[in-house]
């Protein structure tokens, strides 16, 4: 079974012996051992995913890294978080994931209204079943609980990833000074609501709601 542990907050360890993980394209930063790297089609989902990710535009490569030793990954000095799943389903956009346990299975989900005001289209990718994958953010991420008391709102520029069972509503606030060019840079806004847990970092990107 695959061991995953963090080298500081950048740079992702993971030991295998004889098993294999699923890994983000070019992450492996080095290795020691005997560890073999092959691209997976479709986001490591075959012929079906690669046809599904394709029509929803929801690409992701992947790489099969497999051996004895510890294998370590990394992408442009970005954090990285673990998250364990336990029968679970995490959302998070492929561009933000980085190595998932291979009992865990991947795919595509309608995102809708959320997706286009990230700018990052109509949907994301899904993580689903038990064991750990690991996620990256710009600046350490924090995890906030949202409850049936306690709701939660998020800019859709730091939003990364979320778990459970979560409700997501865009919501506008879109007044006549946004119309005039003085709006707050907040006219968009992500509303959580059920119980679950959101992924979120301390930087923005560009979106679409961001410029108004």
């Amino acid at each position: 079974m695959a061991n995953f542990r963090l080298q500081g907050t950048r740079v992702l360890a993971v030991d295998l012996a004889g098993d294999a993980v699923k890994a983000k394209n070019g992450a492996m930063v080095a290795y020691d051992g005997e560890m073999t790297f092959k691209k997976m089609t479709g986001g490591g989902e075959g012929l079906r995913g690669l046809m599904t990710r394709r029509i929803t535009g929801e690409s992701m490569a992947v790489m099969e890294v497999k051996g004895h030793g510890t294998c370590y990954f990394a992408d442009r000095a970005t954090e990285i978080n673990l998250v364990r799943l336990s029968g679970e389903k995490l959302y998070v956009e492929a561009s933000n994931l980085l190595v998932t346990e291979p009992s865990l299975r991947t795919g595509t989900t309608f995102t809708g209204l959320r997706g286009a005001s990230q700018g990052n289209g109509l949907f994301t990718t899904t993580v689903e079943g038990s064991g750990q994958a690991a996620i990256m953010s710009d600046g350490p991420a924090i995890v906030l609980r949202v409850s049936a008391k306690t709701p939660l709102v998020v800019d859709p520029g730091a939003y990364i990833a979320h778990t459970g069972g979560l409700r997501q509503q865009l919501q506008a606030a879109v007044g006549w000074r946004t119309l005039i060019g003085e709006g707050s840079g907040e006219s968009f806004q992500l509303r959580f609501e059920g119980e679950g847990l959101v992924y979120v970092q301390p930087s923005e990107r560009v979106t679409v709601g961001g410029q108004l």
